[in-house]
């Protein structure tokens, strides 16, 4: 009889050190055109909406650094999320990312699917370890996000006590609370910079989506333009009432001209009429004179 004892499988040691110096960063170009537009947008509309402070950390294909048993292992999502870095020296440029020596942990990090061996949706426990593996049991980022832009397709996961990530449900507009952002990731079909594609947004808690910069621009160009039309209809409508004002005033102007006009015609009538009458008594105390009663030749 052969006792067969079960193999243990031993847990990495993980140790939060800083990049080494000589530590040759991956440099792979990213699998299809549309996946640094896709993280551009989701950090756009963060800033745009002021919802990054300058405390946090928010990046795309950036390398999150974690040492297990002793080796550099280094992770770079297409877009991840930290609440708080410790700030740098001026004048040098962050590199990399270790957790937990460089500052809070990563709260969010977010995979656009590929092919690729070790993954998205990897769990792969031994080197080169699987990407959920990696962001589950290694770094416990509190939400991983998996995202097909083709289908398209959302996954949010979230970590549950016992350090496994649960799927979480979408809402009736499918999409899905981020509890670290306090807002909601969705699918967006539409058009950005020119380019037709399924995005990535956010929206708050009331259901409003988050604009990106440019729709921003967009919307106070379109607001100034009504604005422009509004004050341009007001010009119309102050010269119409002005034109009408106008015409209301020449008009009062031509009816006191013939009220002036009318007065003098009066004026000379009575003038005439006096005349009449002052040449008639003339005329009578001419004939009284000669002995002649005016009065005996009507």
């Amino acid at each position: 009889m052969v006792l067969q004892i079960p193999s243990v499988k031993k847990e990495p040691i993980v140790t939060w050190e800083a990049l080494p110096l000589d530590f040759v960063l991956p440099d792979d170009p990213v699998e299809n055109i549309q996946q640094p537009p896709l993280a551009a947008a989701l950090t756009d509309a963060l800033g745009a909406n002021r919802h990054i402070q300058p405390e946090m950390l928010i990046g795309s294909n950036f390398g999150l650094v974690a040492t297990m048993n002793k080796k550099t292992v280094v992770k770079a999502p297409d877009w991840f999320y930290v609440p708080q870095v410790h700030p740098i020296a001026e004048g040098t440029i962050r590199r990399s990312y270790t957790p937990n020596l460089e500052g809070a942990p990563v709260a969010i990090a977010m995979e656009f699917l590929s092919q690729e061996e070790g993954g998205e949706l990897s769990v792969r426990s031994t080197p080169p370890y699987g990407k959920l593996y990696f962001y589950e049991q290694i770094l416990q980022v509190p939400t991983y996000v998996t995202y097909d832009p083709y289908e398209p397709s959302l996954e949010v996961r979230c970590l549950s006590q016992n350090r496994r990530y649960v799927m979480q449900e979408a809402d009736a507009q499918k999409r899905v609370w981020i509890p670290e952002l306090n807002l909601f990731l969705g699918i967006w079909a539409g058009e950005r910079l020119k380019q037709t594609a399924n995005w990535l947004r956010w929206w708050d808690a009331s259901g409003n989506l988050l604009l990106w910069s440019s729709e921003q621009v967009d919307q106070e160009r379109q607001r100034a333009d009504e604005e422009r039309q509004r004050a341009d209809e007001e010009r119309l409508r102050a010269d119409e009432e002005r034109q009408r004002a106008d015409e209301e005033r020449q008009r009062a102007t031509e009816a006191r001209q013939r009220a002036d006009e009318e007065h003098q015609r009066a004026d000379e009538e009575r003038q005439r009429a006096d005349q009449e009458r002052q040449r008639a008594e003339v005329l009578a105390a001419e004939l009284r004179r000669l002995g002649i009663d005016p009065d005996r030749l009507t």
